[in-house]
């Protein structure tokens, strides 16, 4: 027997036996995921998003004691911008890598089952790293998006293809890097390209068939549909006013993509998703607050209307976007609790917000200096500073405007990388960055496929000695509880645990561990790669697990400026890593 033919033939045998022990994931497997231990099969281990685990198995005593069991290589030589979070389901890992890639790995020996491959064409065009951030899984399939803006259907038992769904237009700058995620029965999607000009939406589609059920674009004047057997309904669903907060045409390539994918508060039955920058950068091309960019959305998952919004950023003029996941929680004060969420945004500033509603309960700083704005007045509105946009061309000469210094940088005082909320401690850890930029305007305009920004930028480090922070934020005070400095920026997600735990990776290649009250570091290993990935727990035979993908990559090297200077040396690797608490470590509680 070759080496080939036998791998291939355990590989058909391993698939065979995974068939005949797993289970459809169901709607109810989706909404329980955040209160089971046994699998993960949501992107934020649960559609809230909280990224919080009961199990404390694993806690501050015996953390030290966790141990590598295995390492999953992507192989090739496609290892960099390996950000994606893995899913688990009956001893099967879920996993995307860049390139559009997805494998399914035995959890109990790291040996692979299947592996697909997208085809991606030449011509894509990802701003930020060839990143994919996750699958979604539901039935008997395993879903995700390709960086040429598609929705491919796996068999999850087995890899092959179900249905492949042509979400836009890759050429006009579309792309899909998110997570899907399942509600209600319905495929829900973002896509990204808000450099690019597109309009950015949120769709629904069949997981069975692949058609288009609801489609949500994010820019005001754009009408949203639902679709009865693959055709519009009349009377679609009103998109706000064209030109109202957008002037002339520019609302028609007005950005706003929803690149992050999106969370479910089962209890207000809104989906939430975020808005990226309004296009072009340049704001003095369109004075106005430029709806929905950079903002929240909470949205009717049965039809995609919009029944609130939150905007963080009116008039964006540093990019600051607004797609950061907004977290579902119960806040807790005077007495009374209220269905809050929680959203740390690029612009530096942290909201608390009522989900029922959208309505402002409080915001405040999250990272060390804020120039842009002055602060928020009384409905979470930014209070703009004097001279902290960047300068007119026009009022020039024409070519470049005036430059100022802003800070954070557009990269953000926190970018995608998700944090997570312990309802224990009642604190959310935030994966953050201190920098700052030059930033200027510059004349622009449209051309379907080119970049359409307006400006340029430095980015600089804001200290000698760190730029990433891990902060404690405590969402009833607004004040910093504890905080980690590392010296590259923080560019990984963050999960929490009722052990007390605290869990991210850092570029320089290390799954660290911290107690989740103090901060104290608890635990730390050195995986050879930059991780830019977001960890998972959970149990299998008794015994509790912890993953993470790791391969450095992503926007930082690509766009970093001075700052790429401190991460140039970074290994990209491309590697998943699983350790586990020995069952005999538990200790009692």
């Amino acid at each position: 027997m070759s080496t080939r033919f036998g791998k291939q033939f355990a590989a058909s045998a391993l698939a065979l036996a995974v068939s005949l022990s797993a289970h459809a994931v169901t709607d109810e497997d989706i909404l329980a995921d955040q209160d089971t231990v046994d699998d993960v099969v949501t992107y934020g281990m649960g559609v809230q998003g909280q990224r919080f685990s009961p199990m404390n198995d694993l806690n501050v005593d015996n953390v030290k004691q966790l141990q590598p069991v295995w390492a999953f290589s992507f192989g090739g030589e496609k290892q960099r911008g390996q950000e994606s979070q893995p899913l688990v389901k009956d001893g099967v890992m879920y996993v995307t890598a860049s390139y559009s890639r997805v494998y399914a790995i035995d959890a109990h020996t790291g040996e692979e089952i299947w592996q697909y491959d997208a085809r991606l064409p030449d011509g894509i065009m990802p701003c930020c790293d060839v990143i994919n951030r996750g699958v979604a899984i539901y039935g008997d399939n395993v879903f995700f998006g390709t960086l040429d803006a598609k929705l491919v259907a796996l068999d999850k038992n087995t890899g092959k293809v179900q249905w492949i769904k042509k979400v836009a237009d890759y050429q006009e700058g579309y792309a899909i890097t998110a997570a899907p995620i399942v509600v209600k029965g319905k495929l829900i999607t973002g896509v990204s390209g808000g450099e690019f000009g597109v309009v950015g939406k949120v769709e629904a589609y069949d997981p069975n068939t692949g058609e288009i059920l609801w489609t949500r674009p994010t820019v005001e004047g754009h009408m949203g549909y639902v679709y009865e057997d693959g055709k519009k309904v009349e009377n679609g669903i009103s998109g706000g006013e064209a030109g109202k907060t957008w002037p002339g045409d520019m609302w028609k390539n007005g950005g706003a993509a929803t690149w992050l994918g999106g969370t479910y508060d089962p209890e207000t039955d809104s989906l939430f998703f975020g808005t990226g920058n309004p296009a072009p950068w340049n704001s003095h091309l369109r004075p106005g607050d430029n709806l929905f960019s950079s903002s929240r959305l909470a949205i009717d998952p049965d039809d995609g209307s919009i029944k609130w919004h939150f905007q963080t950023t009116p008039h964006d003029g540093w990019d600051y976007d607004g797609v950061n996941e907004l977290i579902s929680f119960d806040l807790k004060e005077n007495g009374k609790t209220v269905k809050a969420a929680a959203t740390a945004d690029r612009n530096g500033f942290m909201y608390v917000l009522n989900r029922e509603d959208g309505k402002f309960i409080r915001g405040f700083p999250f990272v060390n200096k804020i120039t842009w704005a002055e602060g928020l007045d009384e409905n979470g509105r930014p209070i703009f500073a004097e001279n902290g946009r960047p300068g007119n061309p026009a009022e020039m000469d024409g070519k470049k405007g005036e430059v100022v210094v802003a800070q954070p940088a557009f990269l953000g005082g926190k970018n995608w990388m998700p944090m997570a909320y312990n309802p224990d401690t009642e604190l959310f850890y935030v994966p953050s960055n201190e920098w700052s930029m030059d930033i200027w305007n510059e004349p622009v305009s449209y051309k379907k496929g080119a970049a359409f920004l307006g400006a340029g930028f430095t980015i600089k480090p804001a200290h000698d000695d760190y730029i990433g922070v891990l902060r404690a934020m405590d969402p009833k005070t607004g004040k910093e509880v504890w905080r980690y400095e590392n010296t590259a920026p923080l560019w990984g997600g963050v999960m929490t645990t009722a052990g007390n735990l605290v869990f991210t990776g850092t570029p320089e290649g290390y799954l660290k561990a911290f107690d989740a009250k103090t901060g104290k570091e608890l635990y730390k290993f050195n995986t050879g790669t930059g991780i830019v990935g977001t960890p998972i727990t959970w149990k299998m035979g008794g015994e509790q697990y912890v993953s993470i993908t790791t391969g450095w990559g992503g926007a930082v090297p690509l766009w970093g400026g001075e700052v790429a200077k401190v991460v140039k040396d970074f290994n990209q690797g491309g590697t998943v890593w699983t350790f586990k608490l020995p069952g005999e470590s538990v200790a009692a509680r």
